[in-house]
């Protein structure tokens, strides 16, 4: 996979997030444009739905953070 077309799924997927869902036709040309698929559209939104689950399940689980991972744990401001 060349540099552009891993790009191109970077910022497709940042957009789905961003935009919770709603994209527009021109962001859908551009990712198409760029190589990928109805199918790898569905895939970005597999996974993004996937990590959310595992987001929301270990939040509420306050399940710990892998000793290997401390260094990126991310805080809540408000907490």
């Amino acid at each position: 996979m060349n540099d552009a077309k891993l790009e191109a799924l970077r910022t497709f997927t940042l957009v789905v997030v961003r935009n919770r869902g709603h994209v527009t036709q021109a962001d859908l040309d551009a990712f198409y444009a760029a190589g990928y698929g109805e199918q790898q559209v569905l895939e970005v939104i597999l996974g993004v739905a996937q990590k959310v689950l595992s987001n929301y399940t270990n939040h509420i689980a306050q399940t710990p953070v892998d000793p290997a991972f401390t260094q990126f744990t991310w805080t809540h401001s408000g907490s």
